[in-house]
C-alpha cells in the first residue's frame, strides 16, 4: 500500500493545535477520547480533527461565562404626603401677640380620614402650661382650647408632626410659636349699659356702652338683640363700613337701610358683633340700648380699646335673652371642658 500523503496529516494535525489552544482552560472528557482517537487512526486524522476541532468549539461556547447585561436604572417618584397643612390660627410670635382666651386653629389641606392619628400628631407647648384639649369642629379644622385662660405673658409652641401620621411619612412637619400678651378681659354688662375693662387683673377703664336694642324677630330669634356669653376679639379695623345687608335690606328707600363708615371696630363673633365707636346718639351711652346688636361705645373709649385690642381678648357680654352659639365666631368657651373634650377624636 502507497504510504499516506504527509501533507493531509500535518494539516490535520496543525488544525487540532489550533482548536486546543481556543478552547476554554481546564480539561474536559470529550477533549480527551478525541485526541485518543486521533492517535488510534492516522488514517482518519484529518476527519477526526475537524470533528474534535467542531467539538472543542461547542464546548468553549457553552463553558464561556455570557455577560450580564447592566440593568437600566430605573427612577422612583417619591411618595407624596397624603395630609398638609392649609392654615393655621393665630399668626406667629413675630406677627401678633394674642389674648389669654386665644384658639389654636389648624385647617388641613383636605378632609381627615383619620382624625385620631392627626390629632395625635399635634403637641402643644407652653412656658406657663394649663390644661387643654382639641375638639373636631369640621373634617378638615381642629381647635384647641385650655381648660381656664392661657397665663399671661408667656410663650406657646406648637408642634404639627405630620411625618408621624401613618401612610403620610413624606410630609414635612410644622411648627409654630406664639406670643401670649396681656390678659385683657372685659365685662359688658347690657342691663347697666356699661363695659369694664380688665389688664392683668387690675381695672383698667370703665366706659359707658349701649348695647341691641331687640325688636327685629327672624326664625324665632332677635337678632336686634347683642348675644351675651364668652366672646372672643377676632380682629379690628379703625374704619369698618357697616350695611343693613346682613338682614336683606340693600333698598336705600328702605327705612331700616343704613351704610354706616365706623370707627375703632374691633370685631367678636362672626353674625358681625362689634364693640365700636358709637355713630352718633351719644346721648344714649350709659343709659339705654339702642344699637341692631353692637356694643356701641364713647369715642374715646372705642380708641383706646382699639389700641390695646389683641385677638383671643375676652369679652364677656351678660344680660340679654339672646344666648351665644359656641359655633359663632371664636366662641368656643361657650362649652363647658366636659362638653368641649367630647370633640376630640382620642379617648380622654
Amino acid at each position: 500500500m502507497n504510504p499516506l500523503p504527509r501533507m493531509p496529516m500535518i494539516a490535520a494535525l496543525l488544525a487540532l493545535a489550533t482548536a486546543t489552544a481556543c478552547a476554554a482552560e481546564g480539561t474536559s472528557t470529550t477533549r480527551v477520547a478525541a485526541t485518543r482517537a486521533a492517535s488510534a487512526s492516522p488514517a482518519s486524522g484529518a476527519v477526526n480533527a475537524a470533528g474534535v476541532a467542531a467539538g472543542l468549539a461547542a464546548e468553549a461556547a457553552a463553558t464561556t461565562p455570557v455577560p450580564t447585561p447592566t440593568p437600566t436604572p430605573t427612577r422612583t417618584t417619591p411618595a407624596k404626603p397624603r395630609l398638609g397643612i392649609a392654615d393655621i390660627t393665630p399668626m406667629g410670635e413675630k406677627t401678633e401677640k394674642v389674648g389669654v382666651g386665644f384658639p389654636i386653629i389648624v385647617t388641613f389641606d383636605r378632609d381627615v380620614r383619620d382624625k385620631a392619628a392627626a390629632e395625635a400628631a399635634l403637641e402643644v407647648q407652653a412656658d406657663k402650661p394649663v390644661e387643654g384639649a382639641w375638639r373636631w369642629v369640621s373634617h378638615r379644622k381642629v381647635v384647641y382650647r385650655t381648660k381656664t385662660y392661657w397665663k399671661p405673658h408667656q410663650k406657646v409652641l406648637l408642634k404639627a408632626r405630620l411625618s408621624q401620621i401613618p401612610g403620610n411619612e413624606a410630609a414635612k412637619d410644622v411648627s409654630r410659636r406664639f406670643a401670649v400678651g396681656t390678659a385683657n378681659i372685659s365685662v359688658v354688662d347690657t342691663r347697666r349699659h356699661v363695659m369694664k375693662v380688665r389688664r392683668d387683673g387690675k381695672l383698667a377703664k370703665t366706659i359707658p356702652i349701649s348695647a341691641g336694642r331687640g325688636g327685629m324677630i327672624r326664625n324665632g330669634v332677635d337678632v336686634y338683640l347683642t348675644t351675651s356669653g364668652v366672646h372672643l376679639t377676632m380682629g379690628k379695623k379703625a374704619v369698618e363700613t357697616m350695611t343693613s345687608s346682613w338682614m336683606g335690606v340693600t333698598d336705600p328707600k328702605d327705612p331700616r337701610y343704613y351704610k354706616e363708615e365706623i370707627p375703632w371696630a374691633v370685631r367678636i363673633s362672626d353674625s358681625g358683633e362689634y364693640v365700636h365707636q358709637s355713630y352718633g346718639d351719644y346721648q344714649y351711652l350709659g343709659r339705654s340700648n339702642q344699637s341692631h346688636g353692637c356694643v356701641r361705645a364713647t369715642p374715646a373709649g372705642a380708641k383706646w380699646f382699639y389700641t390695646i385690642a389683641q385677638r383671643g381678648d375676652v369679652v364677656k357680654i351678660v344680660g340679654t335673652k339672646r344666648k351665644l352659639d359656641w359655633r359663632n365666631g371664636w366662641s368656643y368657651w361657650q362649652l363647658n371642658w366636659t362638653q368641649w373634650k367630647k370633640g376630640s377624636a382620642l379617648k380622654n
